[in-house]
């Protein structure tokens, strides 16, 4: 867990934060990811609002089920105290072998401790052909050599 303080907060450590993200949700752990979440996070999520822990749990554990080969970068857009603007992509696959590329942003707002209260996203899912992939590394983590949103013009 990245729990940062919200006095100062630096550039190097909105990077962290983010980048702290990402590497919880390519775990594909829902108990990973919300140990970055205060107890009454709050998401919206496409066309629905999940409140608490445990709904996002279950909330994440449905998606990996259904979202197979998932992997994700998060790029930190901007920051102001304890909000972030974050651009997200995804890719995963359909259990019908069908390939997707979900774009979009993250709102985020966090509370004194560092942690997450709010997420807001817009994404959009585009069906894609297994050859136009761009993220195939191992399961987990994304490397350090591998390039990011700007590095790939997404």
């Amino acid at each position: 867990m990245l729990n940062l303080s919200m006095r100062p907060l630096t550039e190097d450590a909105a990077l962290a934060k983010v980048r702290a993200a990402e590497d919880a949700w390519n775990s594909r752990c829902p108990t990973i990811v919300i140990r970055n979440l205060s107890r009454d996070c709050m998401w919206h999520d496409r066309n629905q609002t999940i409140e608490g822990r445990p709904q996002i749990m279950g909330f994440l554990s449905a998606k990996w089920k259904t979202q197979l080969h998932y992997r994700h970068i998060k790029e930190l857009w901007s920051f102001n105290k304890n909000r972030f603007s974050i651009r997200i992509v995804s890719e995963w696959r359909t259990i019908h072998n069908k390939w997707f590329r979900s774009c979009g942003n993250e709102s985020w707002e966090l509370d004194a401790s560092g942690l997450m209260k709010k997420r807001i996203t817009c994404i959009t899912d585009t069906e894609i052909n297994e050859s136009e992939r761009l993220f195939a590394w191992p399961f987990g983590r994304r490397p350090d050599h591998h390039p990011g949103l700007s590095e790939m013009n997404l």
